[in-house]
């Protein structure tokens, strides 16, 4: 396990573990910076609370998980390393959830963050099979077609491709439509809050609770695809 996959499995069992309130209070008095670090995980946790309730989500892993996973997202780890670090996590805190480590993958990874609207520019890279650019389509294309509602069918005939292909890259279409029909707002609120962790004073609790509110704004826009 390298450093950075160390690091996010400690902060998964710091979020999950056997603290008790009196302990997370006794700890929360301690240096600005702890302080900090506090409220920019209350943020992360309130803006995925608010995600889920807003549109559900796609995995059975829990609100300290998918907080995990948005971490993730910003230290640049791949879905991989921050899946093994959650299977790590849950291993060291005895998982009594109803989570199976082991069925924790990339692949779940990956479906969480763009629960959060967390896509990668390589999410949208549409790979051709066994590697023949000759035969892929333009993401572009299949966002157009997803965007009027066609079906996954219809779009897979419409670019000449495998439906199962198209159903992969059609998710992060889905995805940057229902963020984008938000206006970003939840992606940028997730990048305020975790590209400014380390920010000292009372800007990173700024970013949460501006993000938050921002967030938890109605959008006028039905957002149901």
């Amino acid at each position: 396990m390298d450093e950075k996959t160390a690091e996010l499995r400690d902060l998964f069992v710091d979020a999950t573990g056997s603290e008790t309130v009196t302990e997370r209070q006794e700890a929360a008095r301690g240096t600005l910076v702890d302080r900090d670090d506090e409220a920019v995980g209350e943020g992360v946790r309130d803006l995925v609370a608010a995600m889920r309730e807003r549109y559900g989500f796609s995995t059975p892993l829990d609100d300290d998980t998918y907080a995990l996973v948005a971490r993730g997202r910003f230290t640049d780890e791949d879905d991989a390393a921050i899946a093994a670090a959650i299977r790590d996590g849950l291993t060291d805190t005895d998982g009594d959830g109803d989570v199976d480590p082991d069925e924790i993958d990339a692949e779940t990874v990956r479906k969480a963050r763009l629960d959060l609207h967390l896509v990668r520019e390589s999410d949208r890279e549409v790979d051709a099979p066994d590697g023949d650019s000759d035969t892929a389509f333009a993401y572009a294309d299949l966002e157009r077609l997803t965007a009027a509602g066609n079906s996954i069918v219809e779009c897979a005939e419409e670019l000449d491709a495998q439906p199962d292909t198209v159903a992969r890259y059609a998710a992060v279409a889905r995805t940057d439509i229902a963020s984008t029909r938000a206006n970003d707002r939840f992606r940028d609120a997730f990048r305020d809050l975790l590209t400014d962790a380390d920010i000292q004073g009372s800007l990173a609790s700024d970013a949460r609770e501006d993000g938050l509110r921002e967030s938890t704004e109605d959008i006028e826009t039905d957002v149901s695809l």
